[in-house]
């Protein structure tokens, strides 16, 4: 089994910034994409931003490119997401999901956070 714990979220002034972590935890051989959700009250949950296995490319919903930076230590199995210029419409739980191999040659499995809430006061 896989835990992934989220944190970091809070209540923030527009103009403002937060950095979200996820740590996952467990039985775990390899982490796929990493990547942040996120739903707001009486919308469809959302993919906000989306890093690769190695790090090394990522993309970012057109509502939160150049506010949003997403990142990802290896080491720690942990995704960070680097909010700036918050802005009210930002307000929402953001999920982390990510999908693991649990051993070598086991199957793909998807796992999701338990969310943070994120508030942007205007």
């Amino acid at each position: 089994q896989v835990q992934l714990v989220e944190s970091g979220g809070g209540l923030v002034q527009a103009g403002g910034s937060l950095r979200l972590s996820c740590a996952a935890s467990g039985s775990i051989f390899s982490i796929n994409a990493m990547n942040w959700y996120r739903q707001a009250p009486g919308k469809q949950r959302e993919l906000v931003a989306t890093i690769t296995s190695s790090g090394g490319n990522t993309n970012y919903a057109d509502s939160v490119k150049g506010r949003f930076t997403i990142s990802r230590d290896n080491a720690k199995n942990t995704v960070y997401l680097q909010m700036n210029s918050l802005k009210p419409e930002d307000t929402a739980v953001y999920y982390c999901h990510t999908i693991v191999q649990n051993r070598i040659g086991g199957i793909l499995l998807s796992y999701w956070g338990q969310g943070t809430q994120v508030t942007v006061s205007s």
